[in-house]
């Protein structure tokens, strides 16, 4: 059976209701509809389940770009036959979030190009879906905010959100030296976290090698002891991801 167009009258509707971008889909399911000789309760409860759906995905989409989320780091996309080790019974545990539930952290350490960024992108892209608040951030671009909100009055509003999102994803940690003031406001972030809300931290480094890369040796050590002891260590080894994504020249 052919795909009818809609006509005017229906399109004029569908737009004074704010439905229009049931557009593209509505011709097809109206024929399958027709094909199949639906009830036509059926038919509306099947084309608005289609735009339910699609505002569903679009908020989906629109937290996870407001948590600085990559689109394209997701587990669907993670690349099972990657030469990279890890427990993937553990992983697999993480993916349920039963550790937001607990308010208990993730420590991913590995060599560079391992994966680890994409992990924790992927397990902020689940908590979005399920309705979890988010952010995302490098470590550096983390302290550069907080450095700018000294000089314009917001650092203690930027530390509360930092404190309070219910997932803070914090990757690339200690791959250099940090400062007194980034080392006071790691110890803040930490603290204020300690049990009641969970952090993902990719590193380079296990917790225990950041102790010489903070300045104040007794934040250091209260931080990191807070962290590890409430944190499940997931540690990726193995080659570099980013090998196959190297240029190769064309085959002749």
């Amino acid at each position: 059976m052919p795909v009818r167009e809609l006509s005017v009258d229906l399109r004029k509707v569908l737009g004074e209701l704010k439905l229009g971008k049931l557009l593209p889909t509505l011709p097809e399911r109206l024929r399958q509809a027709r094909e199949r000789k639906m009830d036509p309760e059926d038919v509306l409860l099947l084309v608005l389940g289609d735009e339910v759906q699609r505002r569903a995905n679009q908020r989906v989409a629109v937290q996870a770009d407001r948590a600085h989320l990559d689109p394209d780091l997701v587990f669907d996309a993670w690349d099972a036959a990657a030469k990279v080790t890890y427990d993937r019974r553990l992983l697999d545990d993480l993916r349920t979030l039963q550790f937001l539930q607990r308010h208990h952290h993730i420590a991913l350490m590995g060599p560079v190009g391992v994966g680890k960024t994409m992990l924790a992108h992927a397990l902020g892209h689940e908590a979005v879906r399920r309705g979890h608040t988010v952010l995302c951030l490098t470590a550096d671009k983390m302290f550069a905010r907080l450095k700018g909100s000294r000089l314009d009055g917001t650092h203690e509003a930027e530390l509360r959100r930092l404190a309070t999102v219910e997932l803070l994803i914090v990757d690339d940690l200690a791959l250099k030296a940090l400062d007194v003031l980034e080392t006071n406001d790691l110890y803040e972030i930490v603290t204020a976290r300690h049990r009641t809300a969970s952090m993902v931290v990719t590193s380079n480094r296990s917790p225990e090698e950041w102790l010489p890369m903070l300045a104040d040796p007794l934040h250091a050590q209260a931080l990191v002891d807070r962290f590890t002891n409430n944190a499940y260590d997931l540690v990726v080894e193995g080659e570099s991801y980013r090998k196959k994504q190297k240029p190769r020249p064309p085959i002749a």
